[in-house]
């Protein structure tokens, strides 16, 4: 495992990286690729072949099906070996979710056992809570449920009501209370629960197994989507568990619990990028089936548009996802060679990148909703039809805006995270944003780019960074503590951060590329980098606009939408002809085909 020292969470605002820093889904090895084609093997065969029974709820299915994906070892990718897992990589772990994420209800059955249900018992459970449990969890004999949301307390979950009582003799805690919208609840075998003691002002985690006296379940929740998904509300009533199933410290829940999304936020984001990619080749093969006017629709340019731009999010989603995931898998490793506890360190890498775990979540869930969104299109009223294989994936993906925290919730966490590391003087803001402020004032720089590969989109983004620390900058100094209130300036600021680090991702994956295969070999990949950092560009001149004219007036007003023109200017580019090149190569494939770990 590598060693050397990793960047900062949040460091890509400031710092220049170079391709070779970055990790790339063409990185992966034949090991990562055999387990990549065993998860995709096992959605097409074990779970898409039998859709309609999982979404009709058949009795008994949805927790044989997580049996059988622990017979393979998938519930175990995170477990260490000597709790029966296969104690993998971050990266590894990323990419078995990936194509899991293709498995409809199931991936939120296994996304919930694996992560949320698991992972809080593994990172902060005694030695003799991860020996009664996790095994057990590992292979599938036990099924998990995280409970934290309640009727009153969702976004600020902090503020739940359900409530522990330590009994007299200080052997028991009395659990009272009811959460809801519980996945795995009708099966799950072990609960990881929040409530508060007495007074205290933090949520504390505890073990219950689901067959304690006192629980009682709602029936299924009726859902919009993810209909094979077990959703129900629990209810303790003075359920007594044994003090020893404490999780964690007192009145330290809401700190595991704020830990476990961060995971869960990029491993959504990978679950939802697996999605994207089916939809993809659902809407091409179909696109190619299809005649109107003597000919099939995939030759029609406003069909390729579409296929194009599902394409374009999807690859970028891809980048960014698998840049984010080493990043954090070299924080771990640093960590460790430090001599931090594995589990520690895991926690404490995952942290270092909470913001880039928050954008990509948005930018993922976004990016299915997209391409569900066109997948219909493309279908016509076929794709209206539950026949349709689009319709499902069309319900079932707008519940990942809302999964893991909202996107709204997400992009103001963005903001606060970053602001905070730079206040702490972890992240250096304050000389860069100072530094813009002075070329605001200055003569723009004329000179020609070199012939440097990407030279001319690598100073886009380096522009386009200048807009954000002018803007992000003006917003803490004029503002100052009434900003965490500015909730549109706060996610405007954060939608011109995720387009920063989505395109920069981007073009870093196919440098990259280019200097392995050579640049005819990657034409295709090049109009992607060049189509949306062109149309990155618009879409960060609106935000930046939008944000300053609520808080700048008059004459600077006028001075920081000079700057902020100038730091968004990009030349003139044929996206159009882009767009047909990108389309015309998944056509012709028939399929998604921009690199995928199963065909390296």
């Amino acid at each position: 495992m590598d060693t050397k020292t990793p960047i900062k969470g949040g460091g890509f605002i400031i710092n220049e990286t170079s391709c070779n820093d970055i990790f790339t889904p063409e990185d992966y090895n034949e090991e990562q690729g055999m387990i990549a084609q065993t998860c995709l093997d096992f959605v097409q065969q074990q779970v898409n072949s039998q859709i309609e029974q999982i979404d009709a709820m058949e009795p008994g299915l949805m927790p044989s099906l997580i049996e059988k994906a622990g017979e393979l070892g998938m519930l175990g990718m995170s477990v260490p070996a000597e709790y029966g897992g296969m104690g993998v990589d971050f990266p590894t772990s990323v990419l078995a979710t990936e194509y899991l994420g293709r498995g409809h209800s199931f991936s939120v059955a296994y996304g919930a056992h694996t992560g949320i249900g698991t992972l809080p018992i593994l990172y902060y459970g005694t030695d003799a809570q991860k020996e009664k449990y996790i095994p057990k969890l590992a292979t599938g004999e036990w099924k998990a449920a995280y409970c934290l949301t309640e009727p009153s307390s969702g976004s600020d979950a902090n503020s739940g009501k359900t409530t522990a009582k330590l009994t007299d003799d200080g052997q028991h805690y009395i659990v009272n209370g009811q959460k809801m919208w519980i996945t795995n609840a009708g099966f799950a075998n072990v609960f990881t629960v929040f409530a508060k003691i007495g007074d205290d002002d933090n949520l504390t985690g505890f073990i219950i197994e689901a067959d304690s006296e006192g629980i009682t379940l709602n029936p299924e929740e009726k859902k919009m989507g993810i209909k094979g998904s077990s959703t129900r509300q629990v209810f303790f009533n003075n359920v007594k568990i044994p003090v020893t199933n404490l999780l964690g410290e007192r009145n330290k829940g809401f700190k595991i619990a704020i830990n476990i999304l961060n995971i869960g936020r990029i491993k959504l984001a990978a679950g939802v990028l697996g999605g994207a990619k089916e939809v993809i080749n659902h809407s091409v093969k179909y696109a190619n089936e299809r005649e109107q006017f003597g000919r099939a629709i995939s030759k029609y340019g406003a069909i390729r548009h579409k296929i194009a731009e599902q394409a374009i999010k999807t690859f970028a989603l891809e980048s960014s996802v698998y840049r984010a995931s080493a990043n954090i898998d070299e924080a771990i490793a640093h960590l460790i060679s430090e001599g931090m506890d594995k589990q520690k360190a895991t926690l404490k890498g995952i942290e270092e990148f909470a913001a880039e775990c928050a954008m990509l979540k948005v930018v993922g869930s976004e990016t299915l909703d997209y391409c569900v969104d066109e997948g219909v299109q493309i279908y016509g009223g076929m794709g209206f039809s539950a026949e349709a294989p689009v319709e499902r994936a069309y319900r079932d993906s707008r519940i990942n805006r809302i999964f893991e925290g909202t996107n709204e919730i997400n992009r103001l966490l963005t903001v606060d995270m970053i602001l905070k590391k730079a206040m702490k003087g972890e992240l250096d803001l304050m000389g860069p944003a100072q530094a813009v402020a002075s070329e605001l004032m200055s003569i723009p720089d004329f000179a020609d780019p070199s012939d440097e590969l990407f030279a001319e989109e690598k100073k886009y983004i380096a522009n386009f960074k200048k807009a954000l620390l002018m803007v992000a900058g003006t917003a803490a100094q004029k503002l100052m503590m009434q900003l965490s209130k500015e909730q549109e300036v706060l996610m405007n600021i954060a939608d011109i951060v995720n387009d920063i680090y989505v395109a920069e991702s981007t073009l870093l994956r196919v440098e990259k590329m280019i200097n392995k295969r050579g640049e005819e070999n990657c034409a295709e990949y090049k109009a992607i980098v060049q189509t949306y950092i062109f149309d990155a560009a618009d879409r960060i001149h609106v935000a930046g606009k939008n944000a300053l004219m609520a808080f700048v007036e008059e004459d600077e007003l006028t001075m920081m939408l000079m700057g902020l023109r100038r730091f968004t200017k990009v030349a003139p580019f044929n996206t159009k002809n882009a767009r047909q090149l990108i389309a015309n190569t998944l056509i012709e494939k028939n399929e998604y085909c921009l690199s995928d770990a199963v065909n390296l």
